[in-house]
C-alpha cells in the first residue's frame, strides 16, 4: 500500500476516532452544562458548512468542468450537490429517529435503546463521511486534512449522543465508551470499502461527482441535525458564535494547509 493511500486511511481513522473523544466527554461534562454542547454543535456545523461551500463543491465543479466543459460541469455539480442532500434526507427518512433528549432521563431500558439506535444510525452516517475524508485526501492532502478536521469535530458530539444515554441506562462507562467507539469505526470502514470498490475508477470525473455529492450530504447534516439540536440545548447566541468560530477555524486551517 503506497503512502498517499495509507495516509488517507489513517486520516479517516482519526476522524472516526473522534467519537471516542465524545464518549469520554460524556463522563466529564455535567449534564446541566448544555451551553458547552450547544457551542460544540454550532462549531461542528460551521466547519461542515464552510468546507462544503468553500472547498468540496468548488473542487467538484472544477473537476467536472475540466472533463465535461464549463456549462455541463457546472450544471452536473449543482445537481449532484442537491442529490447529496436528497441522499442524506433518504437516510434520515428510512432510519429511525436518533434524536436524544438530554434534559430528562426515562427508564433504563428505553435509554439504552436510544443509545443503541443512535450508534447504529450514526454508523450509517459515518460511512459516507469516511469515504469523503479518504477521497479528499487522495485528491489533495491539504483538502483531506480540512475534511478530516471537519468530520472529527462533527463526531465529538456524536460520541456524546451515543455514550450519555447508554451510561445513564447501564451505569457502565466501559459499555458506553465501547458503543461510541464502534459507531465511529464506520469511518475507516467506509474509506477502505470505497477504495476497494473505486480504486480502478479514480479519475477526475469520479472525484468531481463524489465531492459534489459529499458537499450536499455535509450541508444537510449541519442544517438538519446539528443546528436544530444546538438550538434546543443552548441560547441562540451560543449557537451562532459556535458556527462563526467553526467557520473561522476551518478558514484558517485551509489557509495554513493549502
Amino acid at each position: 500500500m503506497n503512502e498517499p493511500i495509507l495516509f488517507a486511511l489513517l486520516l479517516s481513522f482519526f476522524a472516526g476516532a473522534a467519537t471516542a473523544v465524545g464518549g469520554v466527554l460524556a463522563f466529564i461534562v455535567k449534564r446541566e452544562n448544555l451551553a458547552a454542547l450547544a457551542v460544540g454543535l454550532g462549531l461542528s456545523a460551521g466547519v461542515m458548512i464552510y468546507v462544503s461551500f468553500m472547498e468540496l463543491l468548488p473542487q467538484g465543479a472544477l473537476s467536472l468542468t475540466k472533463q465535461l466543459g464549463d456549462r455541463p460541469g457546472q450544471w452536473l455539480s449543482t445537481g449532484l450537490f442537491f442529490g447529496g442532500i436528497l441522499i442524506a434526507w433518504g437516510i434520515d427518512y428510512f432510519l429511525p429517529s436518533h434524536h436524544v433528549q438530554m434534559h430528562t432521563f426515562d427508564p433504563a431500558d428505553k435509554l439504552k435503546r436510544v443509545g443503541l439506535v443512535t450508534a447504529i444510525v450514526l454508523a450509517v452516517h459515518n460511512f459516507p463521511e469516511g469515504l469523503a475524508t479518504f477521497m479528499a485526501t487522495l485528491k489533495s492532502p491539504a483538502l483531506g486534512i480540512s475534511v478530516g478536521v471537519a468530520v472529527a469535530l462533527h463526531n465529538i458530539p456524536e460520541g456524546i449522543a451515543v455514550a450519555l444515554p447508554v451510561f445513564h441506562a447501564t451505569g457502565s462507562r466501559k459499555q458506553a465508551f465501547a458503543y461510541s467507539v464502534l459507531s465511529g469505526l464506520a469511518e475507516p470502514i467506509g474509506a477502505l470499502m470505497g477504495f476497494l470498490l473505486l480504486r480502478h475508477f479514480l479519475h477526475e470525473t469520479v472525484f468531481g461527482v463524489l465531492f459534489a455529492l459529499i458537499a450536499g450530504l455535509m450541508v444537510y447534516i449541519a442544517l438538519d441535525e446539528l443546528l436544530p439540536t444546538a438550538h434546543e440545548y443552548g441560547e441562540g447566541h451560543h449557537v451562532i458564535w459556535g458556527v462563526i468560530g467553526g467557520m473561522g477555524v476551518m478558514a484558517v486551517s485551509l489557509l495554513i494547509f493549502s
